[in-house]
This record gives C-alpha cells, sequence and structure tokens, in this order.
C-alpha cells in the first residue's frame, strides 16, 4: 500500500502537513518497502482549504499520511478521501515509521489498515 511522508530530507518526518513542499510516497508492505516517488505539493494561490484540498487530492491512493503536525480541517479532507493521518509530534527517521508499520503489518493490522493492504476491498 502506498504511505506517504512530509519529509525536507526524504530521510525524517519533520515538516507539518501544510507546510510541506512535497509528499515522499513509499510503497510499504509486510515484507518489503520500497520509495516510490516525490510528489510536488500543490501550491495554489486560492483560500486555504482550496490547498488543503489540492494537497489531499494529490494523496489520491495513499492508505497513510506520516506528518509532525496537522490541523483538524486538513486531517479531515484525508479522511473523507480515506487517507488516514498519522501524527508523529516529533521528527522520526522515515525508516523507523517503515519498520513499526511493517511489524503492525505482519501481526494484527487494525481492521482499516488491513482494508487498506487489501487496496480497499
Amino acid at each position: 500500500m502506498k504511505i506517504a511522508f512530509t519529509s525536507s530530507d526524504g530521510t525524517q518526518v519533520d515538516q507539518h502537513f501544510g507546510k510541506a513542499s512535497h509528499f515522499d510516497v513509499w510503497e510499504v508492505g509486510p515484507a518489503e518497502a520500497r520509495f516510490l516517488e516525490r510528489v510536488p505539493a500543490p501550491v495554489l494561490v486560492g483560500d486555504e482549504e482550496d490547498r488543503t484540498t489540492a494537497r489531499a487530492e494529490a494523496l489520491a491512493g495513499c492508505a497513510v499520511v506520516y506528518t509532525v503536525q496537522i490541523g483538524g480541517p486538513a486531517a479531515a479532507k484525508l479522511v473523507a478521501r480515506r487517507i488516514h493521518p498519522m501524527k508523529t509530534q516529533t521528527e522520526v527517521p522515515v525508516a523507523d515509521l517503515v519498520g513499526r508499520l511493517q511489524a503492525v503489518l505482519k501481526e494484527r493490522p487494525p481492521p482499516w489498515l488491513k482494508k487498506a493492504m487489501n487496496g480497499g476491498a
């Protein structure tokens, strides 16, 4: 499944969702993980709501977004698109988050994560 990270350098989750210049997208499964692409964060001149909507749309196909912080309205826009926002609160290495997620996937993933692993089916 696709997982996005707000990272300035590709190694640490260190950015706020609304201030990230891009999103690093990985494919993560129980046994393997690999970087897929860097998705530029849309920059719109419109209001905050338009910008947040565009960011959520840019992450279509992702199941989870790891970020240091995210506001309530932005989190709601992600959830409405079946993207689960995960706040780290502090800087965390991407590799650590990938490893933790893989451990959960190998054991007993919660129902929403199991569904995401199976392509939302």
